[in-house]
């Protein structure tokens, strides 16, 4: 029996996870037992168990607080231009390998048919959380815009400077957050985009307006303050080229869980 990635994390020393992901990936044994629950869980999705489903839960096993975790606040100024105007002129672009390019505003994403979960969000630091979010399946939006011969991946550009509030000491990289996933994932009926958590739209912290919430991954995939989605024939034009900021800094790119 294949073990999921999160009974894989529990076999990690629990100092090491207390100290953040950057331990995990210079720790040869962590990052060790990481890579192969990565494999491992990638095979069985795409070999048997593509279809299936993260575990749903009822609003009683709703968490009381959900942590906020890596950017608080972007410091973009396009961002922050958007949010001062409650995102009423935010625009989600479709752009890439499509036939029709969208730009979507929040209205029109509310306006989709909507599908709302409650599911745990598991983080390779160690905690986790159970919320409710609500959004449009990926699927639709991806339906609409209509897929080019080639399509492959579907990439996700945020309005995330990661690190660059004054707090963490500014900007620590030259690259905004991204992330990626393949068309398996891409049309999974978990795969929405989270414009409301536990009921209340998203908080700044939690990744205003939209983010991405993809239920059999890793906490690191559910890229947050969402501007773009391209679809793509090849990540290598994106980041460092291998689908998503911290998989250019040696974390797993599936991150399944």
């Amino acid at each position: 029996m294949i073990l999921a990635r999160r009974q894989l994390l529990t076999a990690v020393p629990a100092g090491l996870m207390l100290t953040g992901c950057d331990a995990l990936t210079r720790n040869s044994t962590a990052k060790a037992v990481v890579e192969s629950g990565e494999q491992a869980t990638y095979r069985w999705q795409r070999l048997a168990g593509r279809d299936g489903l993260a575990r749903e839960f009822s609003a009683a096993d709703i968490s009381p607080n959900f942590k906020v975790n890596g950017t608080h606040e972007p410091t973009n100024p396009e961002w922050q231009r958007l949010a001062a105007g409650k995102f009423t002129d935010w625009r989600l672009k479709v752009t890439g390998l499509v036939q029709r390019e969208l730009s979507l505003s929040l209205p029109q994403l509310r306006a989709l048919p909507q599908r709302t979960q409650i599911t745990r969000h598991d983080c390779v630091e160690g905690w986790s959380a159970i919320g409710q979010w609500t959004g449009p399946q990926l699927a639709h939006i991806l339906k609409a815009s209509g897929l080019r011969d080639g399509a492959r991946y579907i990439v996700f550009l945020c309005a995330d400077d990661y690190g660059g509030e004054p707090a963490k000491g500014g900007l620590q990289s030259k690259s905004r957050y991204y992330e990626s996933i393949d068309l398996v994932d891409a049309v999974h009926p978990q795969t929405i985009l989270a414009h409301s958590l536990n009921g209340q739209p998203l908080s700044t912290g939690n990744g205003a307006p939209v983010r991405l919430r993809v239920e059999r991954q890793l906490g690191y995939k559910q890229a947050k303050y969402l501007m773009q989605i391209v679809v793509a024939d090849s990540l290598a034009p994106f980041g460092g080229g291998k689908g998503g900021y911290w998989p250019d800094r040696g974390y797993e790119w599936f991150a399944g869980t």
